[in-house]
């Protein structure tokens, strides 16, 4: 586990947007639900850059994007630190909706 104590999800500025008009964060993934996947993929400061490539790397991507910074205390939902695979590395996965109040700063990735 990482020593910072946030978790980082990195996402589209206009989906976070809808977020704050409604309160709460809900897409998991690029281009999935929390409903569909089950859990918000989060990531440490170390991991971003590389999940941030793996997501939005590649051309045609939308590059209007913005990491969310979250504090686990005032999420109110279970965090688990899992492996895609046996053996792999741990992500933080946030198993219900992030409320907008736990946002505790949102930057922008370029």
């Amino acid at each position: 586990m990482s020593e910072d104590p946030y978790l980082l999800h990195i996402t589209e500025r206009r989906l976070w947007d809808a977020a704050r008009a409604v309160g709460a964060y809900e897409m998991s993934t690029r281009g999935r639900t929390l409903a569909e996947e089950g859990f918000i993929h989060c990531s440490t400061r170390a991991q971003l850059p590389r999940v941030a490539d793996f997501l939005y790397g590649a051309p045609g991507a939308p590059t209007d994007l913005v990491v969310l910074v979250v504090d686990p205390a005032r999420l109110g939902v279970p965090v688990k630190y899992e492996a895609p695979r046996p053996g792999g590395e741990e992500f933080p996965h946030v198993y219900g909706p992030i409320p907008v109040d736990a946002v505790v700063d949102v930057e922008v990735w370029e």
